[in-house]
């Protein structure tokens, strides 16, 4: 299949800025595979589609406070740091803005919210194909624990906010409930519509609620580059499922129970997992670069909460993999429902609205 197939035109009012005033206010779109017509509910009424022996099944991975403020030495060019992946203790890949003037040997020195240097310094060891910088920091004996202090939410660059103030209300927000093991650098969105409240109504129905880790890294909201999907190389995520999980949703596949699927990234911890052990779940961690598009068989997930998601991304194909299981056509299906979404006023991207494919 082409990229170019999975592109659309979304008008810039469509794209959330803010959060639902409530988390489990934001709108819910109903596409049932089997077919009839799409439902237009409030997330609060998922439980409606939910039943007694269900699986359902989160990404718990906590976003940190990636985006760092610096300025070169000796130069004072600032630079913007965002974290990807910690190599080792104070050993991190990163991405730099502007990363042009940040060559091996450049040394950061790191500020505060208001724009004050610290003790904390970093060196750039090596870049790697991708452009990203390779950062030993010191001043500090472990940088995630100033994280808290020195850190911003790492907004996805469609989310604007003027300056820093503005961004309390995402430090809660922009973070599930749930959010348990800290890793990412964007959050699993699908988890943000949840409530503690709405979480245990869930479970008072019979509903197993079950956890893995998939620690969400910058790639997931890039384009596809490549013009035909079989040429992209898929970014890498670290994840983790445990015992329990794997445990319940196996027991669930062999009686006939359904498993759902919260998020784009649980789908892939589940189906990278089936597809190394045929069919079936086991303890596992590792990184998984599992690329899911049309025609795709999944062998764990039978329904799928997502939110809308962007043109050309792998989010997108996954999705509309999973609207037609098998199949080319789930992309005309998807499309199809996200001009209706558009028209219908529903809002796109991270702090959006939300799916639910059964």
């Amino acid at each position: 299949m082409q990229t170019a197939d999975f592109d659309f035109t979304l008008p810039p009012e469509r794209i959330a800025q803010h959060p639902a005033p409530r988390r489990d206010e934001s709108r819910l779109l109903v596409l049932p595979r089997a077919g009839g017509g799409i439902e237009h509910r409030k997330f609060g009424e998922v439980l409606e589609y939910l039943r007694a022996g269900d699986v359902l099944v989160l990404n718990n991975s906590r976003v940190i406070p990636a985006r760092l403020r610096s300025t070169s030495e000796p130069s004072g060019g600032r630079l913007e740091i965002l974290l990807l992946e910690e190599n080792a203790r104070n050993d991190w890949w990163v991405m730099l803005r502007p990363g042009k003037r940040a060559r091996p040997g450049t040394a950061l020195v790191l500020h505060d919210p208001q724009a004050g240097p610290t003790d904390i310094r970093a060196t750039v060891l090596e870049i790697n194909e991708a452009g990203n910088r390779r950062l030993q920091f010191s001043g500090t004996a472990d940088l995630n624990h100033e994280l808290d202090r020195l850190g911003e939410v790492p907004l996805p660059p469609y989310i604007t906010r003027r300056h820093a103030g503005e961004m309390i209300e995402d430090r809660e927000r922009y973070q599930t409930v749930f959010a348990k093991t800290g890793g990412s650098v964007a959050a699993p969105t699908a988890g943000l519509h949840f409530t503690p409240e709405l979480l245990e109504q869930i479970r008072r129905r019979g509903v197993q609620v079950c956890f893995v880790t998939l620690h969400v890294g910058p790639g997931t909201f890039l384009p596809v580059k490549t013009g035909v999907l079989a040429e992209h190389r898929m970014h890498e995520e670290r994840f983790e499922l445990g015992e329990a999980t794997a445990r319940a949703v196996n027991e669930a596949k062999a009686a006939g129970r359904r498993v759902l699927a919260v998020g784009t990234t649980t789908v892939r911890v589940l189906e990278s997992v089936a597809v190394q052990n045929g069919g079936k779940l086991v303890k596992n961690s590792g990184k998984t670069g599992i690329f899911i598009h049309p025609p795709f068989r999944f062998q764990i997930v039978d329904g799928l909460l997502t939110n809308f998601h962007l043109p050309r991304s792998t989010l997108l194909m996954l999705v509309s993999a999973f609207a037609a299981p098998e199949e080319t056509r789930g992309r005309e299906l998807i499309l199809s429902v996200y001009a209706q979404a558009i028209q219908a006023g529903y809002r796109f991207y991270s702090y959006g609205d939300a799916m639910f494919i059964l």
